[in-house]
């Protein structure tokens, strides 16, 4: 029902939490189980995204926070 790769926790600003490799809406009034194939392919696919990005910001994050490479040519 929902990718391997996709890490437990609430989807980031959604009412969608993945427990036990399964996907749940979530609202003040309960929880209920998504069971429709196509939606949790689309929920797998989003949160891959998701922390496809949140890889690349933490990425830009350390490369900012290396010393700059030494410029082999010099400056005119």
């Amino acid at each position: 029902m929902s990718a391997p790769t996709s890490r437990p926790g609430r989807l980031e600003r959604s009412p969608v939490v993945l427990r036990d490799g399964q996907w749940w809406l979530v609202s003040g009034a309960g929880s209920v189980l998504a069971t429709d194939p196509v939606f949790t392919r689309v929920l797998d696919g989003f949160a891959e995204a998701m922390a496809a990005a949140d890889q690349a910001v933490a990425d830009l994050h350390a490369r900012q926070n290396e010393p700059p490479a030494s410029d082999a040519g010099g400056r005119r």
